[in-house]
């Protein structure tokens, strides 16, 4: 099964740094931003709405997010530097909850996260590495394969 990188960090600049992470934790999802104008009904809508009202390159993302196996292992951070690993649970769905469109995590699966947080040096080195890089897309952590 795969393993992929999902630091959940909003390129809006409105948006409080980790609070996705924060609100993933607490209602069991993973997922990314994205927020539209109206609640998208299936996952080809929202691609499509994301290139008109965002860039192609975000609903590539979107896509690749949506594609992923369920039972895929993901791994997040938290603002104090703990990693915490999930897997995959269901399908992609678009969440238009006012909470969800507050830290922009709108574009959401499922995820049954572990039941504590892992230490940077408990944690796999290439999920470590592939954190270090820094930035905010969702990323396939190919060395775990």
């Amino acid at each position: 099964m795969p393993t992929f990188r999902a630091p959940m960090r909003s390129r809006r600049d409105d948006v409080v740094p980790f609070a996705a992470v924060e609100r993933a934790l607490a209602e069991g999802l993973c997922g990314m931003g994205g927020r539209l104008r109206s609640v998208p009904a299936t996952l080809a809508e929202a691609l499509e709405a994301v290139e008109t009202e965002l860039d192609e390159r975000i609903a590539g993302r979107i896509a690749r997010f949506a594609a992923a196996p369920d039972e895929s292992e993901v791994w997040t951070r938290d603002a104090d530097g703990w990693y915490w690993c999930g897997r995959l649970a269901g399908p992609w769905r678009y969440d238009p909850a006012p909470a969800a469109e507050t830290v922009d995590l709108v574009h959401v699966r499922d995820c049954a996260w572990g039941d504590a947080p892992v230490a940077e040096s408990d944690a796999p080195t290439p999920v470590v590495e592939t954190f270090a890089r820094g930035g905010r897309n969702w990323q396939r952590i190919r060395t775990m394969d």
